[in-house]
Parts: structure tokens; sequence; C-alpha cells
């Protein structure tokens, strides 16, 4: 085997795995089948990739497109090896996706690939980053296929304004996830709860927050953990496990990417007067 593909999140109607390819000039072509809607991004190497949508290469930043049942090929004429992130939908859950992107229509990829864009690279980068963060790999997946069906729309229309209704559906799941910010909360559990699909709640809980529902989590539970790094002498460990953090080494990189410094050297800094336990 050339390939190994090691699931990293997954959920109702969608995967993402670390894909890593060893094929070289050298290594014979065969042809596969695309199991489910692909949508890949290469953060490694490059290879040329032909369906019948027609043929491409790939480079790092690029997104090979993949419609479900659509046979391919893949080749390394000039070089050896790849590594992709690679994002499967079933179609029907791919289908809720599209009925939210504006101006898209027609469930099949018409071309084999996206090259590198300004509106594709971050969320490659955010994808590179939360390899092992379920719920922000989910609204990742959600965001990167959005993302790829508006760049293939002919034509985008403005995004609507928030309804009262949204509004209220949104207030209701932040509120519903600040009672339990320390626990694992779904996507999908927040859409339903909001009687709408997972991408679609996605697009208006951004539109009314400002941010993403990950994103509102990882910053309340980084401000919980600085409360309590200035108003006790608990251990950082016990605090990181606390807040809803899985491991220590997380907790320290997003807490020192948000603060701009380790949790340690944050509660040096305070220079507090002597504090409770």
């Amino acid at each position: 085997m050339t390939t190994t593909s090691h699931l990293l999140a997954s959920g109702c109607g969608w995967t993402v795995h670390d894909v890593v390819c060893t094929s070289g000039p050298g290594t014979r072509r065969f042809e596969e089948q695309h199991h489910s809607i692909s949508i890949a991004a290469v953060t490694r190497g490059s290879f040329q990739y032909r369906t019948r949508q027609g043929g491409a290469t790939l480079t790092p930043g690029a997104v090979l497109l993949g419609n479900r049942g659509a046979c391919y090929e893949c080749g390394h004429d000039h070089g050896v090896g790849d590594h992709c992130l690679a994002f499967h939908f079933f179609p029907d859950y791919f289908e809720e996706i599209l009925a939210s992107v504006p101006g898209v229509r027609q469930l099949a990829f018409a071309v084999p690939r996206l090259p590198p864009s300004t509106s594709l690279i971050p969320l490659i980068a955010a994808a590179e980053a939360a390899r092992g963060d379920g719920m922000e790999l989910e609204e990742i997946a959600l965001r990167l296929a959005g993302a790829a069906a508006a760049l293939l729309a002919p034509a985008a229309r403005r995004a609507a304004t928030p309804s009262r209704r949204d509004e209220q559906r949104v207030g209701e799941a932040l509120r519903r996830i600040e009672a339990g910010i320390d626990q694992p909360i779904a996507l999908a559990d927040l859409a339903r709860d909001a009687a709408m699909s997972p991408y679609h709640f996605l697009r208006v809980f951004r539109a009314v927050a400002g941010i993403t529902p990950h994103q509102f989590v990882l910053a309340e539970r980084l401000r919980r953990a600085a409360i309590r790094l200035r108003q006790t002498r608990d251990p950082v460990s016990a605090i990181a496990y606390d807040a809803g953090f899985n491991d220590l080494s997380t907790f320290n990189r997003r807490f020192r990417g948000i603060m701009g410094a380790s949790p340690t050297a944050y509660r040096r800094a305070q220079r507090l007067s002597p504090l409770s336990t």
C-alpha cells in the first residue's frame, strides 16, 4: 500500500481523514472510486488527478473535488508523495449544506479541483492546526464545503440579515453553551435544537454572534481560565482540565495564542496580592 488514511473526526454525515501517499514516478497508476462526496485539501507535495470532470495538477493549498461514485486516478510523475486532509460527505448531508449557499443549484462538481485561494487557505490552515479537535473540525468541514460550493456558484447573492427568530435561536444556543462550557458539545446537537441544518445553523450563528460556536467555546473557556489563574493558586493542569481542555499542551498552546503568554507567565505577570486557595 502506498496510501495510509487515519480518521481524525467524524459525525452524522461527514468524516475527515489524514491521508499520506508515498507514490512516486515509478508507481503504477490504478483506478479508484469516490465512495462519498470528497473535498481534499492538499497540505504537502503535488500530484496529478484525473476524473470524469477532467484532469488537474494538485499543489499545496489546492482542493481536490470528487463526486460520489466517480472513478479517478492519481499519479506522481514529478516527485514522491503527498499529504492531504480529506473531508467526506454523505449526499443528503452535503445537499443540506448546499441549500444554504446562495446561488448553488447542483450537487455534483463540474471541475476536478479548486486552486489555492484566499478564501480557502485560512480554512486549510485551521484544519491542519485542529487535528485533535472534533468540534472545530466539524465546523471547518461545513465551512470548507460551503466555501468550495460558493466558489463554483455562477453568482452569489448578498447574505440576508438574520431575522429576530434567528437571533432568538442563536441566543438560546449561546445560553446552552455557556451553561455547559466545560462539557463537550456537538454542533449537530445545537443545530437540531435550533431546528436548522448544521451548515445553516453555523452561518446564522456566525452572522448573529460574529464568531462560530467553537470560537465562542474556546474564548469563553480561556476567559474563565484566565480569571482563575489570576484569583487562585490552583495548578495550571487542574485549571486546564476543569475548563474543558483534554490535555495540558493544547491548553497551553491555545492560551498563548489568545493571551500572548503561557498560563504560568500570565499568572506571574499579574502581580496579585496574596491569593485565596
